[in-house]
């Protein structure tokens, strides 16, 4: 099975056969070396810095309603709420005076006539913060809402596809909603020259894993240059609530699965993967992840953006826990790169 590991990592590519033997390997020395090989990649072009993003989260406000996240429009149990730009701009200040240089803009899919408002938001931070990078991750949009945020200085869009089987995105959303639309939003948003992310929810219900494989060959056509993993956690008050919740070792798999494939790629060790292990986040790193997401959000807001039950948003989740993040990067050999991080920019240094 190393062999497998070896090809991925010297030609960046495997037949299907061979990505679905990697996810089954139940042998954990095969694992353990899947990791390690990751590792060496992930140094040799990152050194040991793990970037940062300052995650702010405008609003858990969706039009959607998608069976499995907390945030559907019809669920009445959530408290919604809605950032205003200035509680916007007192977040990113904050990150900015912490150090941050990338922030991450995350909320429900809003109604469309809140696009201007978005597009003056990002013009906004564009200007108070030039050496900053703007990431997006705010749902489908019609091609010319992608166009004016892109003008108003946004570098980045992070919209994960789910799955890319039809049948099974189908099962995990509303009729109203299509895997067609969602793959035409992710080229829109590479034509445009944004830096574009996708991904999957790892364990989701129904997943298989040749659905899994599936996604990997879509993701290593695409050539995203960010890959969002996490773990599928239930949240209670959605139809999909009492399922089980993701493997943390299956979505570490992927992380080094994709480092290798992509050994500039930024991978981020999510939030959810910290939820579910309290040692996630540095089990992502030790995979081959290299970036983390504090959150910039105001502490009020944290809990009622609810997209899974049991969100880590304290301690080294949150943005004031900063040095308990570098801390924990330190015991593992590792430290926080502040940079903007941009796929281009990423050299090679010596493992």
């Amino acid at each position: 099975m190393k062999h497998l590991i070896d090809i991925l990592r010297a030609e960046h590519h495997l037949e299907s056969n061979g990505y679905k033997a990697l996810l089954e390997c139940d042998d954990d020395s095969v694992v353990a070396y899947l990791h390690e090989q990751a590792r060496e990649v992930a140094q040799g072009v990152f050194a040991r810095g793990i970037f940062v993003r300052g995650l702010v989260e405008l609003t858990n406000v969706c039009r959607n309603d998608c069976y499995y996240c907390g945030i559907r429009n019809s669920n009445t149990a959530l408290e919604r709420y809605m950032l205003t730009t200035e509680q916007v701009l007192q977040s990113c200040q904050q990150g900015y005076e912490l150090g941050f240089r990338t922030f991450v803009l995350q909320g429900g899919e809003l109604p469309r006539d809140k696009a201007q408002w978005l597009v003056e938001l990002v013009s906004e931070i564009r200007q108070r913060w030039s050496d900053c990078a703007i990431t997006l991750s705010l749902g489908e949009w019609p091609r010319e809402v992608y166009v004016a945020l892109r003008k108003a200085g946004a570098d980045r869009y992070l919209l994960r596809h789910e799955s890319h089987n039809a049948e099974h995105y189908a099962k995990l959303h509303p009729a109203e909603m299509s895997l067609e639309n969602r793959l035409q939003c992710l080229t829109w948003l590479k034509e445009l020259g944004y830096q574009v992310g996708t991904g999957i929810m790892t364990g989701s219900p129904w997943q298989s894993l040749d659905n899994i494989v599936e996604d990997i060959e879509f993701i290593e056509r695409f050539k995203p240059q960010m890959i969002g993993l996490g773990p599928f956690v239930p949240q209670h008050d959605t139809p999909l609530g009492k399922f089980a919740t993701g493997s943390a070792e299956l979505t570490c798999r992927l992380y080094s699965i994709f480092r290798l494939m992509f050994p500039n790629a930024l991978i981020p060790s999510t939030t959810a993967l910290n939820t579910i292990d309290v040692k996630g986040r540095i089990k992502g790193i030790m995979a081959g992840a290299n970036v983390v997401m504090p959150n910039l959000s105001p502490a009020n807001v944290r809990g009622n953006y609810a997209l899974y039950d049991g969100k880590a948003i304290t301690n080294a989740e949150a943005a004031e826990g900063i040095e308990q993040l570098e801390t924990q990067l330190s015991t593992i050999g590792y430290h926080i790169d502040w940079g903007r991080g941009d796929h281009k920019q990423c050299t090679i240094h010596n493992a």
